[in-house]
């Protein structure tokens, strides 16, 4: 059978902080969403990146199963947004479960349960999911895109025992409302599977990619979360 290709940004070789463990991180190209803070703008377009097949991706991992495996890690495949090369993922899961690799996804869930969902979910042992804010206004002025799959993304894979981390970026005058955050606390504690919630302050680190393609920025007036924003940000969501 021929093998599947897909478009993919970029690799990491020693990841530690997409999942436990050290990680082999893939960066798939192409992204639906259009966030104002996404410091990988170059991954949007469906079109770059550079084409491999999944034996390709395989004999690139071969080389680093010494190394992640004894850590308890895995593979993890971020973007982008992996899911929009759903075929390709499924592939490779399932070349990777054969072999008792743990394998994770970083997503922002903006995706129907479907049938074809639904088998990369039961391979995939962590979801790293994106909340890019509780308030489906801002979220949709900050991303294009309504919550309202993503949240119920959370809530499927709460309901089959699917382990989760949530994360939220800490965006100054955006994300950081109290009465918002309050809300996603009251959220993720609805979840009976997440493992981990973490706050990512906002940065301005990827403004020059958006400048190499001559974009405007449009958070170029926004100031970077301080580690006082997050710590407040930590309380609200209770987070130990």
């Amino acid at each position: 059978m021929k093998e599947l290709k897909a478009r993919i940004h970029s690799f990491e070789s020693f990841g530690t902080v997409d999942g436990p463990g050290i990680r082999f991180v893939i960066f798939m190209q192409g992204c639906s969403l259009k966030c104002k803070y996404c410091h990988n703008r170059d991954t949007w377009d469906l079109c770059g990146g550079e084409e491999y097949t999944t034996g390709e991706v395989l004999t690139k991992i071969e080389k680093y199963k010494n190394y992640f495996m004894p850590s308890g890690g895995g593979i993890t495949v971020s973007g982008g947004e992996p899911l929009l090369q759903l075929k390709f993922v499924t592939e490779l899961f399932t070349h990777l479960k054969a072999q008792g690799v743990h394998t994770a996804i970083d997503t922002s869930g903006n995706f129907a349960i479907t049938e074809d969902i639904k088998k990369v979910i039961d391979l995939t042992d962590l979801f790293l999911l994106d909340i890019k804010c509780i308030n489906d206004e801002i979220c949709k002025d900050l991303t294009g895109i309504s919550n309202k799959q993503e949240l119920a993304f959370a809530q499927y894979l709460s309901s089959i025992g699917k382990d989760m981390w949530i994360r939220q970026v800490l965006v100054p005058g955006i994300t950081d409302k109290k009465e918002d955050l309050e809300m996603l606390e009251h959220f993720v504690s609805s979840l009976s599977t997440v493992k981990k919630i973490e706050v990512l302050p906002y940065h301005s680190m990827g403004r020059f990619k958006w400048k190499e393609l001559g974009i405007d920025y449009p958070l170029d007036n926004t100031p970077e979360a301080t580690s006082e924003d997050v710590e407040r940000a930590k309380k609200i969501l209770k987070i130990l």
